[in-house]
C-alpha cells in the first residue's frame, strides 16, 4: 500500500482524503470480530463532560455504535438514533468491499449519509509494508483517524459502525484512543457476541460466584491450555484459523466434553453445536467456543445420587452454608463403610489430589483451579477444604489430620459410584501429604480400576525459601522430624547421613502440641556436622495472614519457637548470607551452585553461614 502524508496523529496538518466519497456497495467491516471480550467495567460509555450539542461550535461529535451480534433487530434505540441524525456513517471493511456492520445498520442510512469505508490494508494476508503487518496497521489507523477528524473538524457528526461492542475487541477502538481526547465522544454500547452465543445455547455462562473468562484465539496454545483449565466458564474469541488450536487447548484442559460452538450467532446462516464435533475446515472468524457454567452440570450429575450426608457417612459433611464440617472422634472406620454396599457398577468416576500450597488461591497451579471447579467432590482435611471456594453444587467432605487412609479409600469409593473427586492436600501433594495414602489405597483391591491423578504443587520448602532468596540452590535433603510414623532412631540417622554429606535440609513436622523434644535433638545432632553459626530459617504460615520468616543461626535454635505450622531451612557449609537494600536491613540467604573444592569463601567479602554477617 502506498504510505500517506500524516504529519500528526492529533490532528496538525493532516490530510483528509475522499472525504466526499459516497459507497453505494455493502462496503465495510465484515471481516474482523469485532464483538470479543475484555469485558471492562467502563466498557460501553466514555461520556466527555464537554459533549453536548455542537451547534455554533463547529466541531463535529465522534459516535463509537454498537450494532450488537448481528440482528439488525437487537440494535438498541440509541444506536439507531444516533445513527439516522448522524452526517457520516465510517465502517471498516476488507478488500472484499463487504460490511457486516454496514448490513445491520443498513435500513437506516439515509441516501445523504456520507460513507467513509476504513479498508484494512491486510487483513490473513501478507504485507510488504517495511513494518510488517504492525507497521501496516498502525498506518491505517492513522489514516483512518486523520480521515474522520477531517469531518469533525468540518463540524460533521461521525458515528462509527462497529459489531458487538465498540470496547470489546472492536476497530472503533483503534479511532476512539487516537480522536476522543480531542472530540466531544460517546459510545454506545451493544450486545456482545458472547451474549449472544450464551442466548443461542440457552445454557447459564456464569453463576453464582462462578468467573468468566474471554479469551482471544490468537494466544499461543500453551497459554490458553493453562487460562481454559483454571476458568470456571469461558468464550474464545477469534476463531477461524485458530480452531484446531484452541480445539486442542479444550481438549488438554480436560473441557472438550462440555465445549459448545456457536457460529454467527443470531445471524444468516447461525449454528450451533458440540464443539468436538465441529468440522476445523468450516470454522469462519465468526465464530465462538463456549465452556458453559459447571454449576448446571454438577447439579445434573449430583441429581440422581442420595443427600451429601448419606454418601459420606458423617454427621456434619455439610454445614448450612456449605462449609465443611470436621468430622468428630477420628476414629478408625470415620470413612470406611461410609459407602459399602452403594457400587451398583455405574459409570467409574476419577480421583485427582491436589495441592493447595502453602496457603490461599495466589498459590494455585492453574491446572489445580481447573480440577477443583471440575470435581464434584472435595475430600479432605478442614484446614485446607476451607482454602478452596465454595462451588454451588459441589459437595465437601471434611475430617481432622489422623484419617488419611480412610480418607483416601471414601474418595476412591465416592469415585467408583461416578463421581469426580478431588482430594484437597496442603502445599504438593506428594511430599508428606495426601498422594501417598490415595495411590496406596488405590493399588489394591478394589480400587485398581479407579483413574487417579496427581497434580503438584508449591511445596512449604519452597515457598519459605523464596521468602528469603534461594537457600536450596544447591543439593538439598527433605526430611520429616515426625516420629508418628516412623521411629525417631531412623529420623537420627537420616539427618546424620545428610548433614555428613553437607547437605542443605528442609525440616517439616518439627514440632507439635504433643511433639515439643525433636526440634532440641536435631540441633544437637546437626551442630556436629556444623558450625554454630549456620543460617536456619524458620518460615511459619508462609503466604498466610500470621506468616513469619525469620533467619537464626542454628546454634540460637530455640524450639519453643517451632510448631507444625514452620518449616526449618537448615544451611549448608556453603551456605551464604548477605545485608542488603538502602540500609542494610534486608537479609538474604543462597547456597551458590557451585561447590568449590578450596574452602574459602564464595562471593569475596561475603561470608557462609552466620546471619548478622
Amino acid at each position: 500500500m502506498s504510505a500517506r502524508s500524516i504529519t500528526d496523529e492529533q490532528g496538525a496538518d493532516v490530510r483528509a482524503a475522499d472525504t466526499g466519497r459516497r459507497a453505494g456497495t455493502d462496503a465495510g467491516t465484515g471481516v474482523r470480530a469485532d464483538a470479543g471480550t475484555d469485558v471492562r467495567p467502563d466498557a460501553g460509555t466514555d461520556v466527555r463532560p464537554d459533549a453536548g450539542t455542537n451547534a455554533g461550535t463547529g466541531v463535529g461529535r465522534l459516535y463509537g455504535v454498537g450494532l450488537g451480534p448481528g440482528d439488525p433487530s437487537l440494535m438498541t434505540v440509541r444506536a439507531v438514533r444516533v445513527i439516522a441524525e448522524a452526517d457520516v456513517i465510517a465502517y471498516h471493511s476488507a478488500r472484499h468491499g463487504r460490511s457486516i456492520a454496514r448490513s445491520i445498520a443498513a435500513e437506516h442510512l439515509r441516501a445523504d449519509h456520507i460513507e467513509e469505508p476504513l479498508v484494512y490494508p491486510v487483513t490473513t494476508g501478507t504485507t510488504d509494508h517495511p513494518g510488517g503487518y504492525q507497521g501496516a496497521m498502525d498506518e491505517f489507523y492513522a489514516e483512518s483517524a486523520a480521515r474522520l477528524a477531517a469531518h469533525l473538524d468540518a463540524g460533521r457528526t461521525v458515528a462509527v459502525l462497529a459489531e458487538g461492542d465498540p470496547l470489546f475487541y472492536g476497530s472503533y477502538m483503534h479511532m476512539h484512543k487516537r480522536l476522543a481526547a480531542r472530540y466531544p465522544t460517546e459510545v454506545i454500547p451493544g450486545v456482545t457476541s458472547v451474549s449472544a452465543a450464551a442466548a443461542r445455547l440457552g445454557t447459564p455462562l456464569v453463576e453464582g460466584e462462578e468467573v468468566l473468562t474471554v479469551l482471544p484465539g490468537t494466544l499461543p496454545e500453551e497459554e490458553l491450555t493453562a487460562r481454559l483449565a483454571s476458568a470456571d466458564s469461558a468464550v474464545v474469541m477469534k476463531l477461524g484459523r485458530t480452531f484446531p488450536a484452541v480445539r486442542r487447548a479444550v481438549e488438554r484442559a480436560g473441557r472438550l466434553a462440555d465445549a459448545r460452538y456457536v457460529e454467527r450467532a443470531t445471524m444468516s446462516g447461525e449454528r450451533t453445536g458440540a464443539l468436538a464435533d465441529t468440522d476445523p475446515e468450516s470454522v469462519p472468524y465468526f465464530s465462538v467456543a463456549v465452556l458453559p457454567s459447571r454449576v448446571a452440570a454438577r447439579a445434573a450429575a449430583g441429581s440422581a445420587e442420595e443427600p451429601a450426608e448419606r454418601i459420606s457417612g458423617e454427621a456434619s459433611g455439610q454445614t448450612a452454608g456449605g462449609a465443611t464440617g470436621a468430622v468428630t472422634g477420628a476414629v478408625t472406620g470415620a470413612f470406611t463403610g461410609a459407602v459399602t454396599g452403594a457400587v451398583t457398577g455405574e459409570a467409574t468416576g476419577d480421583v485427582v489430589v491436589v495441592g493447595t500450597g502453602p496457603a490461599g488461591p495466589l498459590w494455585l497451579t492453574p491446572e489445580t483451579r481447573g480440577a477443583l471447579a471440575a470435581a464434584q467432590d472435595l475430600v479432605g482435611y478442614t484446614t485446607y477444604l476451607d482454602r478452596v471456594p465454595v462451588r454451588p453444587g459441589q459437595r465437601r467432605h471434611g475430617s481432622d489430620n489422623k484419617v488419611e487412609s480412610e480418607r483416601a479409600e471414601f474418595a476412591l469409593d465416592l469415585a467408583r459410584r461416578g463421581r469426580r473427586v478431588a482430594v484437597v492436600s496442603g502445599g504438593d501433594p506428594g511430599v508428606f501429604a495426601m498422594a501417598t495414602a490415595v495411590l496406596e489405597a488405590a493399588s489394591a483391591d478394589p480400587y485398581r480400576d479407579v483413574p487417579v491423578r496427581v497434580l503438584p504443587g508449591v511445596t512449604a520448602a519452597n515457598a519459605a525459601a523464596a521468602r528469603v532468596g534461594a537457600p536450596l540452590g544447591h543439593d538439598y535433603a527433605v526430611l520429616s522430624l515426625s516420629d508418628r510414623l516412623k521411629p525417631w532412631e531412623v529420623i537420627a540417622e537420616r539427618l546424620h547421613a545428610a548433614a555428613g554429606a553437607d547437605l542443605v535440609l528442609a525440616l517439616y513436622n518439627p514440632g507439635s502440641a504433643s511433639r515439643t523434644w525433636q526440634v532440641g535433638k536435631a540441633r544437637e545432632l546437626l551442630l556436629e556436622h556444623r558450625a554454630p553459626d549456620t543460617p536456619v530459617v524458620l518460615g511459619r504460615d508462609v503466604g498466610g495472614p500470621e506468616e513469619s520468616v525469620r533467619i537464626v543461626r542454628l546454634a540460637d535454635l530455640d524450639p519453643a519457637q517451632v510448631d507444625m505450622r514452620t518449616i526449618l531451612l537448615v544451611g549448608s557449609s556453603r551456605t551464604v548470607t548477605a545485608r542488603r537494600g538502602e540500609d542494610r536491613d534486608e537479609t538474604v540467604v543462597w547456597t551458590p551452585r557451585r561447590y568449590p573444592e578450596s574452602p574459602e569463601s564464595p562471593g569475596g567479602t561475603v561470608s557462609p553461614g552466620n546471619p548478622g554477617s
